[in-house]
């Protein structure tokens, strides 16, 4: 029986590079497929509706309702990349934050509010809610506020916002950018910067903690060196920059051809 490799998640441009690097049947979606899981056979369906047997799993996304279909893939426990449970441990951003501040060298306690309640701040502050890993649904606060939705609260930190990318074995430092306090990797300005051992040290240990291959955690950097966690990025962008897409692609490739051989490949 021909088994498949699932790539989902990445668009068709991407998803193609890998498939000329691998020696695999694959099958692809930009979206989340139906997939159905039993006996320890996992059945995910192709381009053209039928359900086809899928042996391995290379996930790049983040949905509204793509928590349960992780569990689905942490339930079949077949190879997954990334691990199926880490992704389901990290894609509640708030719970993975609170995991991830008993790790990490540099997180701070933070405070929390339900929906509804109100916040008397002693100094700035930011709110953050929501469970989407893409800078969205953040607010500074100072003094009186209400909170529309339960919250997370945390200190405003001025400095340097960088994230630390690591992918296998390399790791990069990208130096985040914006027009105001809210920064990002996909604004033109952002850029790469000489790595600080510390925070790669701190980045590869959560990597550990969290079982990810593939991590991006993003810091604040105070203007007197002292450094922050922010959050922890379990499906990073791997696009934005071409040195980071070359090597996230190799390293997929990698990972689909030392899987265990099959007696047909893609033609």
């Amino acid at each position: 029986m021909r088994q498949y490799v699932a790539l989902v998640g990445l668009d068709e441009p991407e998803a193609q590079a890998i498939r000329e690097q691998v020696d695999a049947w694959v099958i692809d979606h930009v979206t989340l497929p139906r997939m159905v899981t039993q006996g320890g056979q996992l059945w995910m369906e192709a381009r053209g509706g039928q359900m086809v047997p899928v042996r391995a799993v290379v996930y790049h996304g983040i949905y509204e309702d793509d928590l349960d279909w992780m569990v689905g893939l942490a339930l079949w426990g077949g190879p997954c990349l990334p691990r199926a449970r880490a992704m389901m441990d990290c894609r509640l951003k708030l719970p993975c934050l609170v995991r991830a501040l008993e790790h990490t060298r540099f997180g701070e306690q933070r405070g929390f509010a339900s929906a509804r309640a109100r916040v008397e701040t002693q100094g700035e502050q930011v709110a953050k809610w929501g469970n989407w890993h893409c800078g969205e649904n953040k607010a500074r606060i100072n003094g009186s506020w209400t909170a529309e939705y339960a919250s997370v609260l945390e200190p405003y930190f001025p400095g340097q916002a960088v994230r630390v990318l690591r992918i296998g074995d390399h790791v990069w430092q990208i130096r985040l950018e914006g027009e105001d306090w809210l920064k990002s990797i996909h604004h033109a300005s952002a850029a790469f910067m000489e790595p600080d051992a510390e925070l790669v040290a701190d980045t590869r240990h959560l990597a550990e903690v969290f079982g990810l291959a593939i991590i991006a955690n993003d810091y604040m950097v105070s203007p007197d060196g002292q450094k922050h966690l922010l959050e922890v990025n379990h499906i990073p962008n791997v696009t934005r920059f071409p040195e980071v897409w070359a090597v996230y692609r190799d390293f997929v490739a990698e990972w689909i051809n030392q899987l265990e051989p099959v007696t047909a490949r893609s033609g």
